[in-house]
């Protein structure tokens, strides 16, 4: 059997569903697979899924699209490739507190922002709040990532970044009223996310095997889709977690029209998208490299950001 690491980008959630069906189904057993799947809180987010892939560490890992672009403008890493996206649409939102008086984004204006510090976030944040007529001028912080959603009820941060049908639902379950603020709403043309990314080098040598993982994947996927009980209770058995039972099967039924194309299709990814969205991150000079220096439009390869080939 070949071995595959998969570095998760959060504590095993309705993201990873898919991944966690094929497992507990046998798919990748049965495509001659050993699948193994790497938790950020085994060192408590100190390295991020997609270094994982560019040190060597692991085969694949759970990252935005802008993970991809941020390696593609690395020099010192080699430029990680999206093999598959595994939402296909933003199910994020940057999200404040439903009592506060933050009710649109320009009033996060003098507002504090718990960031992720992952390259490009703020400065997508700061656009959203200018796209909506304010100045784009917030504090930010950076709190322990895995604590980051608890700063809004501690009272340590105004806003930040989750996924609405996990901690979007973990405060709805809390009683605890947010006010999210989706990116597509105020005209930033987002991305994929969360996407697969994997080292161009594996691409090249192990087209086989990751093809075969993706396979299996999309399996487990679209059985998450179908059924979401079903495949609830795979990332209950399978997962190295203690759940909330009952709030895992309704993030599951509510994230689960996310997954597939209409046509039925798990991982496909439109040239399109990620044209706009770079086009985008260059229009508003958010697009930089290393050293903070503006790239400019064309010097960055859309076409080389992610491949459809293992799909297919």
């Amino acid at each position: 059997m070949s071995s595959t690491t998969l570095a998760l980008d959060w504590t095993p959630n309705t993201n990873h569903t898919g991944f966690y069906v094929a497992k507990a189904e046998g798919y990748y057993d049965s495509a001659g697979i050993d699948a193994d799947f790497l938790s950020p809180a085994a060192d408590d987010c100190e390295t991020t899924p997609a270094k994982r892939v560019a040190t060597g560490e692991s085969t694949l890992a759970i990252a935005p699209s802008e993970s991809a672009i941020s390696y593609h403008t690395h020099p010192e890493y080699a430029s990680l490739v999206a093999v598959a996206a595994v939402c296909q649409r933003d199910t994020s939102a940057i999200a404040a507190l439903g009592d506060s008086e933050i009710e649109r984004p320009r009033d996060l204006d003098g507002k504090t922002y718990a960031s992720y510090d992952a390259r490009f976030e703020d400065d997508i944040v700061r656009q959203l709040i200018r796209n909506d007529g304010g100045d784009g001028d917030i504090e930010i912080t950076t709190p322990p990532k895995l604590g980051i959603p608890n700063t809004l009820l501690e009272g340590d941060a105004d806003a930040t970044w989750v996924f609405m049908p996990w901690e979007g639902l973990q405060a709805e379950r809390d009683g605890i009223d947010l006010t999210p603020f989706s990116l597509d709403e105020y005209d930033v043309p987002y991305g994929y996310t969360p996407t697969v990314l994997a080292h161009p080098d594996t691409v090249a040598e192990r087209s086989d095997e990751l093809a075969a993982f993706l396979r299996a994947s999309a399996r487990g996927y679209r059985l998450a889709a179908d059924d979401p009980d079903r495949g609830a209770r795979a990332l209950i058995e399978t997962a190295d977690v203690e759940f909330d039972e009952e709030f895992v099967h309704e993030s599951q039924r509510r994230i689960a029209d996310a997954y597939l194309t209409p046509d039925g299709e798990w991982g496909v990814m439109n040239r399109e998208r990620w044209a706009t969205f770079v086009s985008w991150l260059t229009d508003e000079s958010i697009l930089t490299d290393r050293e903070g220096e503006p790239i400019p439009r064309g010097e960055l390869d859309v076409d080389g950001l992610y491949t459809m080939r293992l799909l297919e």
